[in-house]
């Protein structure tokens, strides 16, 4: 695979830094973009209606600051995107909780293989400063979606990536709040890019945070995040997802049968309707099982052939630039 160019972080590069009311953290987080080479006009702060003066601490470092339409995080990264002129575009919380330093590695990363249309900064170390009730969902949340759009992600909620601009332009952002980490993935996943990850360090975040005042909180956001990675399955990949709720038959089937057969053998009952349905339910859920494998590998091939595709238009877009 021919690798790209190298990239040029102060060129190259936008950082848009969503936030609502973060004064504690806004100005390191600012301080810390700058000092790895991003330029004050290629930082854009979108702020979601804060009232603790964040907006104003923002504009004291000279970076862009806009008022987000809509509300949440999902608008707020479609407002900022509107003003990205920049090959990539890099989205990192406003709470200090994602070192900025990474974002050269993300870069690299990305520039050094053109398979990647997004690299997402995996939290491997600091995780003890993620709840645990959080941490759980995020393990969970992530393991249902690689399963449903075949990816092999470790972090897919981390609030640190950098996408291609115009792969992110394309995406419809139909979920809202902290969905929007999971969409983009699942947008990126779905037109075939690939997506990278790079090892970070998550630090305790400054001021209040926004997930985890409570259990109930905490539960209700990730019931919700689950339900969005379902919608968005649904959109991008009907066929596979009924597919694999099919194979899920194949459990009450398998249960059943091993009920019949021991009163059979062992008590000398025999339950003819009820082996009947074991069998019906076993058969439709191995048929299914059997075409969610297929579709698996009907996206792949798919995400291959779209990828070569992608590949060469970037390839002689290069050519003629030289």
């Amino acid at each position: 695979m021919r690798p790209r160019r190298r990239c040029d972080i102060g060129k190259d590069v936008s950082v848009l830094v969503p936030v609502l009311n973060e004064k504690e953290a806004i100005g390191d987080v600012i301080d810390e973009i700058l000092s790895i080479g991003v330029p004050k006009e290629r930082i854009i702060v979108v702020d979601g209606g804060s009232t603790d003066g964040t907006p104003d601490i923002a504009k004291s470092k000279g970076v862009i600051v806009v008022r987000q339409f809509g509300k949440g995080k999902a608008d707020a990264v479609r407002t900022g995107l509107e003003l990205v002129d920049t090959e990539y575009v890099v989205v990192i919380d406003g709470d200090y909780s994602y070192p900025a330093k990474y974002i050269r590695d993300m870069l690299d990363r990305i520039c050094s293989d053109i398979r990647y249309d997004e690299v997402i900064g995996a939290r491997v170390r600091g995780r003890e400063n993620i709840p645990l009730i959080n941490r759980f969902g995020n393990w969970f949340l992530t393991r249902i979606f690689n399963l449903l759009f075949n990816t092999n992600l470790r972090d897919v909620l981390s609030g640190l990536y950098l996408v291609r601009t115009k792969t992110l332009s394309s995406a419809l952002f139909e979920t809202s709040g902290f969905s929007v980490e999971v969409e983009i993935a699942a947008h990126v996943a779905s037109v075939g890019g690939e997506i990278g990850e790079v090892e970070i360090e998550y630090r305790r975040r400054k001021g209040k945070s926004k997930l985890s005042q409570s259990f109930t909180k905490s539960l209700s956001t990730g019931v919700s995040i689950f339900a969005d990675i379902i919608r968005l399955a649904w959109r991008y990949n009907p066929a596979s997802l009924i597919f694999s709720l099919g194979a899920l038959m194949l459990v009450p089937g398998i249960a059943l049968g091993l009920v019949v057969a021991y009163h059979y053998f062992f008590t000398g009952i025999k339950y003819y309707v009820r082996g009947l349905i074991a069998i019906m339910l076993t058969l439709a859920g191995f048929h299914s099982l059997i075409a969610a494998v297929q579709m698996i590998y009907s996206k792949r091939m798919e995400k291959r052939i779209i990828r070569r595709i992608d590949a060469l238009e970037r390839i002689l877009t290069e050519k003629k630039k030289e």
